[in-house]
């Protein structure tokens, strides 16, 4: 066919950058790859997309096939597409369309498929290892696009459970920014952001002074935006 000469066929890919925190620090999903390709390099878990699949779908199934996680306990939205001549060793070209996944308390992955080996890893510890492909830009990228969003819309609560204090919200911004956040400034942010959270009314008591909980409110993005310094 004349369009299979003038375009050729290339190969698309799902490849994600899946965030959580545990005991406080920001993780990011690696695995171990097990297939022809990088054998025994870590990469962000991924695979290529199936012709009767759409990108998201592909993003899902990879996430389950190499990690165990399901839909539903990840809110994924797409990062951006990565397709540099020579990105990935095999013959034919190879595009990936990269995604962003938050979760809260995410349990340990299960690996399988191409992966013998599924870790949660530190974001800084990670960052220092050799990844397989151009995972090392789209970790990057990842982090960045994380960090971001967390001034300017209301997905911090994606890393909390369903009621949450706001020292707990507080510690998911400082685990993401990498830096302190004042405490008094955060809650008046928060408080004064429209729709950000909701007071369910109920109280966690201690020693110190009681916490109000909160659930996440309607709104999806932060007026006004709570801005890194």
């Amino acid at each position: 066919m004349v369009y299979a000469s003038r375009f050729p066929v290339f190969a698309v890919t799902a490849d994600i950058v899946a965030f959580t925190l545990r005991q406080g620090r920001l993780c990011v999903l690696l695995v171990r790859r097990a297939s022809s390709v990088h054998t025994g390099r870590w990469a962000l878990p991924g695979g290529f997309v199936h012709v009767d699949e759409s990108l998201e779908s592909a993003a899902y199934r990879e996430l389950a096939e190499e990690a165990g996680l399901r839909r539903g306990q990840v809110v994924l939205e797409q990062l951006r597409s990565y397709g540099d001549v020579g990105r990935d060793p095999r013959p034919e070209r190879v595009v990936s369309v990269a995604w962003l996944a938050l979760g809260a308390g995410l349990p340990d992955p299960k690996p399988g498929t191409d992966a013998d080996l599924a870790e949660w890893v530190p974001v800084d510890a990670a960052i220092g290892r050799e990844l397989a492909f151009d995972h090392a830009q789209i970790l990057a990228d990842g982090l960045e696009r994380a960090r971001a969003k967390l001034e300017y819309t209301t997905i911090a609560t994606a890393f909390c459970e369903a009621t949450f204090t706001l020292p707990e919200l507080r510690r998911v911004y400082e685990a993401v920014w990498d830096a302190a956040v004042d405490p008094r400034n955060f809650q008046r942010k928060v408080l004064t952001a429209d729709g950000f959270v909701v007071d369910t009314g109920e109280v966690i008591r201690g020693r110190g002074k009681p916490a109000k909980v909160y659930e996440a409110g309607p709104a999806v993005s932060l007026h006004p935006p709570i801005l890194r310094r």
